[in-house]
């Protein structure tokens, strides 16, 4: 009962109840104009059938644009003014413009050492994921970078810590989830020690993510430990579009020389120190060299338009003092929500991986709740010959997500896609893996809140050491899963009926 009414009295409970009384309100208040200004009743009907044709003929994804017809022609007039509240997802204006400054000081300072170009003749598919990358997000492609491939959370941690003790001149973290607790203690500490040594920390944490795992105000602590930290996308309870773009990057950045992305956050159920779901499956990889430099220019980038503290570019992205050998080339890219990103680049990452893929396809997910284009994608892939293997969780985390997640078994397998669920708990990698020599390892989940909504990163490496790293890991993961099959235990009717409703709604969700 403590529990209970520590939830029911917290920021969460209290900011939701807040949003959902102001939804109330509008409704109502527009509803009562309708019914009883005719001004208002004739505009909202001309907007309605306005609505209507623009979402027909509108360029987006073709599971929002369902979602939204049906609301339109199920609640006709009223449904216009709800779809309107619901399709403020994008970042405003005033964001934007904070992105774009931030983007004009960084980019200019990216050294353009590896041209796409140099890569046409040794892998066309690799010229034109990079040439791609290059021209939606601006940030350039890299050799001389060492690559590691970590393949649990505690090799992750370990590491971290040994490069945060090396640092000299700062430290950048950017992290979805941060929860008191054995792992962050940890890091925590070494931050702390770090300030009194005249290293600069930087510490940004989302603040929805970490509604519930941090006390509400943690970051003015932090402050006053010298250490300079910002909840990105600070909570309000009002209706915005805030609650939505949230910040799921993890970026971990010492002195410019060393960079981590991964899936881990920094919380104690991401190395196990505790249980929460069996076994908690989860990889990150370690950059060293100038591959660093994109991983800096997308922490400073989002930094300096969350706060007016800002970070002076010319300080920290300068030239390693040398290059580091390392086989293959990587970018480091970034992605969120329109205005800021155009395109829904890790979206298209994925799809061309999977259009490139000749031989194999690997993949881990937590969840697999994406568009019929990625779907459908996976499906060609396999009917084409290429052997497509994803492996998912077998205790979930969401048990309706899940649901949603396992409603798509069917029509993949139909086609030849193996699919496989880590029995010993769950995995929360999003790794993507092709042919030995095209990787993806970072933090966009296959479903919409990390395709659409959120701010995201990863790593698309070509021909890199760690890649049979990671191949190796699939293969010792895979044989630690089950083997979904049509004897396998199947969803019940009313499942199928629930999944089928929910895939209406959850690109909202």
């Amino acid at each position: 009962m403590k529990k209970l009414g520590k939830f029911l009295r917290s920021r969460f409970v209290l900011g939701a109840a807040c949003i959902l009384l102001e939804f109330a309100v509008l409704v109502a208040l527009f509803w009562l104009l309708y019914a009883y200004f005719m001004p208002i009743t004739v505009l909202a009907w001309v907007i309605h059938v306005v609505a209507l044709l623009a979402l027909f003929n509108e360029d987006d994804i073709p599971e929002f644009k369902l979602l939204y017809l049906t609301i339109l022609l199920m609640v006709p007039v009223l449904g216009t003014f709800v779809v309107l509240i619901l399709r403020s997802n994008t970042a405003s204006k005033k964001d934007y413009q904070r992105y774009e400054q931030s983007m004009r000081e960084v980019l200019p300072r990216l050294p353009r050492e590896t041209q796409p170009e140099q890569l046409k003749t040794q892998s066309p598919e690799a010229w034109l994921q990079a040439n791609y990358l290059q021209d939606a997000t601006g940030y350039p492609c890299f050799a001389h970078t060492r690559t590691e491939y970590f393949p649990l959370g505690e090799d992750f941690h370990r590491a971290l810590a040994e490069d945060l003790e090396g640092a000299t001149q700062f430290i950048f973290l950017e992290y979805f989830i941060v929860q008191e607790g054995q792992m962050w203690d940890s890091v925590h500490d070494i931050l702390r020690r770090k300030v009194r040594q005249g290293v600069k920390v930087y510490m940004m944490y989302d603040d929805f993510g970490c509604m519930t795992t941090l006390p509400e105000r943690y970051y003015a602590q932090l402050c006053n430990e010298g250490i300079h930290c910002v909840p990105a996308n600070k909570f309000k309870p009002i209706i915005s579009h805030i609650h939505n773009n949230r910040d799921h990057r993890k970026i971990a950045v010492i002195d410019g020389r060393v960079g981590y992305t991964g899936g881990v956050n920094l919380a104690d159920e991401y190395i196990n120190a505790i249980t929460r779901f069996g076994h908690w499956k989860d990889t990150a990889v370690r950059l060293e060299g100038s591959g660093v430099w994109n991983l800096t220019a997308l922490f400073v980038a989002q930094w300096n338009t969350q706060t007016d503290d800002r970070i002076a570019v010319r300080e920290v992205l300068t030239p390693p003092e040398e290059k580091r050998d390392g086989r293959g080339y990587v970018m480091p890219f970034g992605d969120g929500p329109k205005p800021i990103y155009t395109d829904t680049i890790g979206k298209n990452v994925y799809l061309n991986m999977i259009n490139a893929a000749k031989d194999y396809l690997y993949i881990m997910t937590p969840y697999l709740i994406c568009d019929r284009e990625l779907l459908n994608a996976l499906r060609l892939a396999a009917r084409k010959g290429v052997d497509v293997r994803l492996i998912t969780p077998h205790i979930p985390d969401k048990k309706i997500v899940f649901l949603l997640t396992r409603s798509n078994y069917r029509a993949l397998m139909a086609d030849g896609v193996r699919i496989y669920e880590y029995t010993p708990g769950f995995v929360h990698a999003k790794n993507f893996l092709c042919d030995d020599v095209f990787a993806v390892c970072g933090t966009i989940n296959l479903d919409y809140r990390s395709l659409v909504h959120h701010f995201e990163c990863g790593v698309w490496m070509y021909d890199t050491d760690c890649i049979m790293d990671m191949k190796r890991d699939f293969l010792e993961t895979l044989a630690l899963s089950r083997e979904v099959t049509e004897k396998s235990p199947r969803i019940s009717a009313w499942q199928q009926l629930l999944a089928g409703v929910l895939k209406i709604l959850f690109p909202l969700l």
